[in-house]
């Protein structure tokens, strides 16, 4: 193998300097970079081209052409990808003013609902109010000394045991009575205390237990 610099490679094969980089670029040259110079690595037994100066002008320009075309290529490429950022960009600007508006289109919605719902719960309040009787203040004062009256109430409870002496029955029939009422201390009517039975003769009557 023979190292050549890239003019000695142009001439020793009768390209241009393009076309050896060419070359080492697809890979059918090998190179070697010394001090920073490029060199290539030529076969000895590689036949030479002699080619005239016509010939190597022409494929110069064949060259030239093609990195042009290249150039050309790469600038419409580069245009279209400016293109389709910025139709990205306004379309994702788009999307985001949609979506703005939306939001506040809902707020919207909700603000004149809740306005409706306190103007209906206002004039539900206003008739309640017009509606409820105005007592006067002798009145109202008489209605709390009443219901502290009947707060302060007691019932005259008696036990089931004195309850049932002053029944006029026999012993027996008294037990089986007292077994009812202990069957039904869940009722409102008898209460117990500390495991008596105790009854509200005014208030109920216990004649379904006989």
């Amino acid at each position: 193998m023979q190292k050549m610099s890239i003019n000695e490679a142009a001439e020793h094969f009768g390209i241009s300097k393009e076309a050896i980089h060419n070359r080492i670029r697809r890979g059918s040259l090998k190179s070697v970079v010394e001090d920073g110079v490029k060199f290539v690595m030529v076969d000895e037994q590689a036949p030479k081209r002699t080619l005239n100066r016509n010939t190597i002008a022409k494929a110069t320009l064949n060259d030239e052409r093609y990195y042009k075309l290249l150039e050309e290529q790469n600038a419409k490429l580069q245009s279209r990808v400016a293109f389709l950022e910025t139709e990205t960009r306004d379309l994702r600007d788009q999307k985001e003013q949609m979506l703005i508006e939306e939001r506040i289109k809902i707020e919207k919605i909700y603000q004149e609902k809740d306005e409706q719902l306190k103007n209906i719960l206002s004039s539900i309040s206003s008739q309640f109010m017009l509606s409820t009787p105005v007592q006067k203040e002798d009145e109202h004062f008489e209605a709390e000394i009443e219901e502290v009256q009947v707060v302060q109430a007691k019932p005259k409870l008696i036990s089931l045991k004195k309850y049932l002496n002053k029944l006029d029955i026999s012993p027996k029939k008294k037990a089986k009575i007292a077994k009812k009422f202990h069957k039904r201390t869940d009722e409102t009517r008898i209460i117990v205390k500390k495991d008596k039975l105790y009854l509200d003769e005014e208030n109920y009557s216990y004649d379904d237990l006989f």
